[in-house]
């Protein structure tokens, strides 16, 4: 959309230039300071980025003694197979099992998430109901309470439900997410057609059946959303597991780096490379998942845009 303005034409010499200007098609064509001013927060953006990805990808590299005597943002002697060896064989290899149990978590909250979240947006959305504004309201409200809050009471249901150290203590409150079923409703409003569903009803179908073969797969773009934004928070979760899980055979992955990093703290043993190297090991589901996804956000892009 253009924006039309109402101003003189520019003088052809003295006078500051324009922010913008007109061209005889219709746009609008920037000066060469505002093209500048861009180019530079967009710079600084990339900067900010990606220097911290940078710091880790060089220190992965270092040795221990390196890390600490040599320059944080330049290569010194590469040390990175060595790390990587020490990383899978340390605590007989723990640290996969942590990548396991971060995975299953992850993969099975959020798949449960993402399908609970999915029916209800569409429910919220496309039927009518007796307090369904009330019920939105509470949704929307509970954004407002922080999970630190709920912290408490969860302990105490989990203990009672005997799950604490366990892995349902992780997944189960995982399948819901408040924000998630929003964010479905929403999606749910803009891409399903209500006469699309009358005339599925007309021919018979039922209500489960247009849910699965109608509502859902024109929902698949909002889903792909919603399970790639759960995933990375049941990835990057360290408050849940920190709380609810006791053995260090079930720990997460950033929970059992964390140990590894405390254990300088509390004894002369440095395991700080290792944390390193770990840290550049888990960011590789994360990196293969945003990948392997883009072709559900490309197919709703072009849906979009074919509207």
């Amino acid at each position: 959309m253009t924006t039309t303005m109402d101003r003189p034409p520019a003088k052809a010499s003295g006078g500051p230039p324009a922010a913008r200007r007109r061209t005889t098609g219709g746009t609008v064509r920037h000066t060469r300071r505002t093209r500048v001013l861009v180019l530079v927060g967009l710079a600084l953006f990339t900067l900010y980025s990606l220097a911290p990805v940078w710091w880790l990808l060089v220190a992965a590299t270092k040795s221990q003694r390196d890390l600490y005597t040599t320059n944080g943002l330049w290569f010194s002697e590469f040390h990175f197979w060595d790390n990587l060896k020490d990383l899978f064989t340390y605590q007989d290899g723990i640290f996969l099992r942590w990548m396991w149990n971060t995975l299953f978590y992850g993969f099975a909250g959020t798949i449960g998430m993402t399908l609970v979240c999915v029916a209800c947006g569409y429910g919220l959305a496309m039927y009518e109901f007796r307090g369904r504004g009330v019920l939105m309201a509470c949704i929307i409200g509970s954004f407002l309470v922080p999970g630190a809050l709920l912290t408490i009471p969860s302990f105490l249901l989990y203990t009672d439900l005997r799950l604490i150290d366990t892995p349902w203590a992780i997944i189960v409150p995982g399948f819901f997410n408040a924000f998630s079923v929003y964010l479905a409703k929403v999606y749910a409003e803009g891409a399903i057609p209500p006469e699309l569903l009358e005339a599925a009803r007309i021919d018979g179908a039922g209500e489960y059946r247009i849910f699965f073969q109608i509502g859902a797969r024109l929902m698949s773009t909002g889903a792909a959303t919603i399970f790639v934004l759960g995933f990375v928070g049941a990835w990057n979760n360290f408050f849940g597991p920190l709380v609810y899980l006791r053995s260090s055979e079930k720990w997460t992955v950033m929970l059992g780096l964390y140990s590894w990093l405390k254990v300088k703290v509390d004894s002369s043993v440095d395991l700080t490379g290792l944390v390193v190297v770990g840290s550049i090991v888990s960011l590789i589901p994360m990196v293969i998942l945003m990948l392997s996804m883009q072709r559900y956000w490309r197919s709703g892009v072009t849906m979009g845009s074919l509207k």
